[in-house]
């Protein structure tokens, strides 16, 4: 994720109080906020530590054989084990990836970056598996999946200044630098997410923008599709990236809905937020696979043909826009920004 406002921005600030109630009384604003506090750090708290474990279930996994790299025959049933592991942290990450970049944004760097966001300044990383440069999830998702890579991007990212293919460990010393620094990084830079997310104070203000924030994230992943550029590209399953991105979303939402239901208009925004939310699951679950569908070569963002617009990719594109466009009444952003008006939040506003 890289151009995040938090889903959950959990800020060393006091709670966000949005009425007039604010005596601790039974039912009062403030009983809501620290019922919403609660449940989203022990929420969020539950992925990080998902996140962690499947990143030490990935290194305990990597062969390290003697003589030789890495063999699809001989170290076949260690590359499921690997490729299972980064899958579960990548679920685990997309579903609260939002609250990583405001908290910990060096951390995130160094775990979610895309592989042109470290080439940035045109120095490179010509070393594919020291825990130097190139790091986190898609380090090594690029070489993990290297077989799976579609040409178009290869070619793509060929073109970036420092540019190093990806390629499996061919020798005993890249297997154990894979092993020992690469993976060990992923590992290290978890932990120091397990390590910090101690109970804080939420800003439920940033919170509830984040929340948002996220929905529109989703619109970044389908625009970059079709340039390439798109997130989860080597091992294409930026399609479920988006499917976990929906479920934390959902859930994250879901610690607001009784608050939100005591206000006046709070009940039916709320069947119109669900409305929305149950419309783009429904576009999710109806593609198949874990890939996002493969824009045609005609497509255009800016002017899409109505021929474009009734491919997989196109329905898939609308079905996003129109979820997430604030000005479109009945859209997940305009109930959500409706709602953020009951609490006393200050609407999303598009950057």
């Amino acid at each position: 994720m890289k151009s995040t406002t938090p889903l959950i921005a959990l800020l060393l600030l006091s709670p966000a109080c949005s009425s007039d109630d604010d005596e601790g009384t039974a039912g009062s604003d403030v009983e809501y906020q620290e019922q919403v506090v609660d449940g989203m750090h022990s929420t969020l708290l539950t992925d990080v530590k998902a996140l962690h474990d499947a990143a030490v279930a990935l290194q305990a996994a990597a062969p390290a054989p003697t003589g030789r790299g890495w063999d699809a025959t001989q170290d076949a049933a260690a590359i499921t084990a690997m490729t299972n592991a980064w899958l579960d942290a990548r679920a685990a990450y997309e579903r609260t990836e939002g609250a990583l970049a405001p908290l910990f944004p060096e951390i995130d760097e160094a775990i979610d970056a895309r592989y042109e966001n470290f080439l940035e300044g045109g120095n490179g990383d010509q070393d594919l598996f020291d825990g130097e440069g190139v790091t986190g999830m898609h380090g090594i998702e690029r070489i993990l999946f290297v077989a799976d890579t579609p040409a178009t991007v290869v070619a793509v990212e060929a073109s970036l200044p420092g540019y190093k293919a990806a390629a499996w460990p061919a020798t005993q010393a890249e297997a154990a630098a894979f092993k020992n620094e690469l993976a060990a990084q992923l590992v290290t830079d978890t932990q120091t997410l397990v390590d910090q997310w101690q109970p804080q104070q939420i800003d439920l203000e940033a919170a509830f923008a984040g929340l948002i924030s996220l929905m529109n994230e989703q619109r970044e992943k389908v625009n970059k599709a079709a340039s390439e550029e798109e997130e989860s590209r080597y091992s294409r399953r930026t399609l479920a990236d988006l499917r976990d991105n929906l479920v934390g979303t959902k859930r994250a939402y879901a610690l607001f809905q009784t608050w939100l239901k005591t206000k006046p208009n709070g009940s039916a925004i709320d069947v119109d937020i669900q409305a929305s939310f149950d419309q783009l699951q429904t576009t999710y679950a109806g593609l198949p696979g874990d890939a996002i569908p493969t824009p045609p070569a005609t497509w255009s963002a800016e002017t899409p043909s109505a021929a474009d617009l009734d491919t997989p990719f196109g329905k898939l594109y609308s079905a996003v826009q129109d979820a997430v466009d604030p000005n479109e009444a009945g859209s997940a952003v305009d109930g959500m920004n409706r709602a953020a008006k009951e609490l006393g939040f200050p609407e999303f506003v598009e950057e």
